[in-house]
């Protein structure tokens, strides 16, 4: 864990240098990802039950590729009741804030009587990652599908690696909306989404976090798909004062860091004794998390406790530019409303990071690595298109024609110049 006292001469650009510290895709990853998105093109369900021996050690076939709608059933019924019903509660919560943001349709017509407007439409299909591996995720499930179906996307296509689903994953996957689930994982799951491979047909978006092979996959079939984002490491700056409980902010802290060895969390704070505190209560709280290894790693390589005026954290918080910030004040706008860059902004002392992951009702899918300068996290926007309508009568195509003909022989498209020009009875 790294130290930064806002009083330090060198302050500025020493902070500046641990943020723009940043891990890039490992050449032999893009290499390995390349030959795989290859190979699954070219010859399609074959590659899939290929790399599912070598890379997940299964042996699967066109028919057990695919998990059986009797199968999910099994499984979500077996999921325990408190979780069933805190995933209905999630689900319940993230459909009606994501439906909150659905964009109405216009149809105008302006001072030049030209009729205008756009319309929004659903995508047709939509592939969603799941990860496996360090745990079982119906969060991302939820987060994904719950927006996509609430969009009105016909189709929810899930992949994720061969081995036993965890019955929270498939009842996720049931309350959701998800339409097919696929044994598939790593960069040929997203081959097989973008290109399509034997009964897997390929969708028009891929969503979902992944390791470092997902992401590189996901990078180079864009724009035969769309993608929601490049995700890195997960993230967290709190901002807090003396009036905490130091070990509730340890916790917040170490919610981001047992993600994963490179996760990076973040004290911003005006009390020397209360960061002291809070980093005792970090180190307290390492010893009893199951989670222990990978939090530690991430706390000691990539955490980091700030000591500087308050005043000066919305400035701060945008040069991280993060996935998370908590503002645990009690008066939490008048500088959360300063920052410019955040992934997610969580206000007052009982508003922790994780109540965002689960159940608060936004999207826990958030721009990581800076990206938060420039995007936005998941949303029903991501699964519809803007389709823009014109429409001209005779009166108002002759007002807008001598200005479209001027502009297409300025450069130099004749064409474009004459399907004008030739309304107006000219050669």
């Amino acid at each position: 864990m790294r130290r930064f006292a806002y009083t330090d001469p060198d302050f500025q650009a020493a902070f500046a240098g641990f943020v723009a510290e940043r891990r890039d895709t490992p050449e032999d990853v893009d290499a390995i990802v390349r030959d795989v998105l290859a190979a699954v093109r070219a010859e399609g369900l074959p590659a899939l039950l290929r790399f599912a021996r070598e890379f997940d050690r299964i042996e699967l076939t066109e028919a057990t590729i695919r998990v059986t709608e009797d199968e999910i059933s099994a499984g979500a019924a077996a999921c325990p009741s408190e979780v069933r019903d805190a995933i209905a509660f999630a689900a319940q919560r993230i459909r009606a804030y994501h439906e909150r943001q659905r964009p109405e349709d216009q149809r105008f017509s302006d001072e030049a009587g030209v009729e205008l407007g756009w319309r929004w439409t659903p995508l047709e299909a939509v592939g969603i990652y799941v990860p496996g591996g360090r745990a079982a995720y119906p969060s991302t499930v939820l987060m994904n599908a719950v927006p996509a179906a609430a969009a009105g996307v016909g189709r929810i296509a899930m992949v994720t690696p061969p081995g036993r689903l965890q019955p929270p994953v498939l009842a996720a996957a049931q309350a959701a909306g998800v339409t097919e689930i696929w044994r598939v994982g790593g960069a040929q799951a997203v081959a097989a989404l973008a290109y399509g491979a034997g009964p897997i047909l390929p969708v028009d978006k891929i969503v979902g976090p992944g390791n470092a092979f997902v992401t590189a996959a996901k990078r180079r079939v864009y724009g035969v798909v769309g993608i929601d984002a490049l995700a890195g490491p997960s993230e967290i700056v709190v901002v807090a004062d003396a009036a905490n409980d130091p070990a509730w902010i340890a916790a917040d802290l170490l919610s981001q860091a047992e993600h994963d060895p490179a996760a990076q969390s973040i004290l911003i704070t005006d009390d020397a004794g209360f960061a002291d505190a809070v980093a005792l209560a970090v180190e307290q709280q390492l010893d009893t998390l199951s989670t222990g290894a990978d939090a530690r790693a991430s706390w000691q390589d990539h955490g980091a406790i700030v000591i500087a005026p308050l005043d000066e954290a919305p400035a701060l918080v945008d040069l991280i530019a993060p996935e998370h910030v908590e503002f645990a004040l009690d008066a939490p706008e008048r500088l959360a409303d300063r920052v410019r860059h955040a992934g997610a902004i969580f206000l007052g002392r009982h508003a922790p990071e994780a109540v965002g992951d689960y159940v608060a009702g936004s999207n826990h899918v958030l721009p990581t690595s800076r990206a938060a300068r420039f995007s936005s996290g998941l949303s029903l926007y991501d699964f519809l298109k803007r389709t823009s309508i014109i429409k001209c009568d005779a009166a108002s195509f002759a007002r807008l024609a001598p200005a479209t003909i001027a502009l297409a022989e300025a450069e130099g498209l004749p064409a474009h110049a004459r399907s004008a020009a030739i309304r107006l009875g000219r050669s």
